[in-house]
């Protein structure tokens, strides 16, 4: 083989895993960009000359088209999006960091289909990159994003790779501190609310309540999953209610799934705190809105929003952020537990 045709072998991945950078990084090398730090263009220099690296043409001529969108990409439905406060506080944060850049943003509510008009318009080159937030397993869509755009996930992807970037709250120690103050507060038979075990948010915080009765000696008293919604939250509260004993306290994994959970209580009768005790995670709008106010996990979800945009945006201006960033929840003491 010839060193011609042995050069041509060589892709813009092999340069940028050589380089220790993001591919985005390579390609802005490549077009001639000065929006790279010193040490990583010596480095991906360094690379290019080692490996014998040639640009493809047509590559370049794509690569240097800059479109100043940025995509937030959400896999749920419209319900789902719009009644959830969550999602209110992370588009404000993102919004509030967009907003002070030459970028603007961009909202696609994308499901995870083949001919999905959403996905072909982002792999189309219509974006410079990708937030995705709200990620399932079975979300094999996001992939295809991340193969042709920097992307930042809000939380732990669900296949983590070694260049992937994201923002996350410890959703595990979290859990684990709302399930060790029930337990501090003398209940030993406590169950909880998941969020769906298809996300890494609701696999995290299932751990971390396992976590903390297990270092107290203790079984759960009933685990079921509330996918994050109000019904889904009635629907659980309703089949812990049925299972047997009544368990004196229950850790719910979002307070949107508290609000369902409190109305199946009301409609038995049951009182809270003083039939059983409710602690939630999110410190959302609704925290305040239910009776009695919840005691909850505050995760700053705002803040989220804005080191999500953060992050792109180093990656965008041909920096290299660190990969992983994780914020830390508080507890919030309320009348509810």
């Amino acid at each position: 083989m010839s060193a011609e045709a042995t050069r041509a072998t060589v892709t813009i991945e092999e340069v940028a895993a050589a380089a220790g950078v993001s591919r985005s990084t390579v390609s802005r090398v490549v077009n001639g960009s000065t929006a790279v730090s010193p040490r990583a263009l010596d480095a991906v220099k360094r690379a290019i000359a080692d490996l014998r690296y040639v640009p493809n043409r047509a590559a370049r001529s794509l690569a240097s088209r800059q479109t100043h969108a940025i995509a937030l990409v959400v896999p749920e439905d419209t319900t789902r999006f719009f009644g959830d406060p969550f999602f209110a506080a992370i588009v404000s944060g993102i919004n509030a960091r967009i907003s002070k850049s030459d970028y603007v943003l961009n909202l696609f509510i994308a499901s995870d289909d083949p001919g999905d008009k959403t996905t072909t318009y982002l792999l189309s080159g219509a974006v410079d990159g990708a937030i995705i937030v709200s990620h399932h397993t079975s979300d094999l869509f996001i992939d295809r994003i991340a193969e042709v755009v920097p992307v930042v996930y809000g939380g732990r992807p669900p296949r983590e790779r070694e260049n992937d970037h994201y923002v996350d709250v410890d959703n595990l120690a979290g859990a684990r501190h709302a399930t060790e103050y029930l337990i501090a507060r003398g209940h030993r038979r406590i169950a909880t609310i998941t969020g769906p075990l298809t996300m890494p948010a609701g696999i995290d915080r299932l751990d971390g309540f396992r976590t903390a009765l297990a270092m107290a000696g203790l079984e759960p008293a009933g685990v079921e999953d509330g996918d994050f919604t109000s019904d889904g939250g009635a629907t659980a509260m309703a089949h812990i209610l049925a299972s047997g004993e009544l368990p004196d306290a229950i850790f719910v994994a979002s307070d949107l799934m508290v609000r369902g959970a409190l109305s199946v209580l009301d409609r038995e009768g049951l009182r809270v705190p003083d039939d059983l005790a409710i602690v939630g995670f999110d410190d959302s709008p609704v925290a305040t809105s239910v009776n009695p106010p919840l005691t909850t996990m505050r995760q700053p979800s705002r803040q989220q929003g804005e080191k999500m945009a953060s992050v792109l945006l180093e990656i965008l201006a041909g920096r290299e952020p660190e990969h992983v960033t994780m914020l830390d929840t508080k507890l919030i003491v309320r009348a509810s537990a």
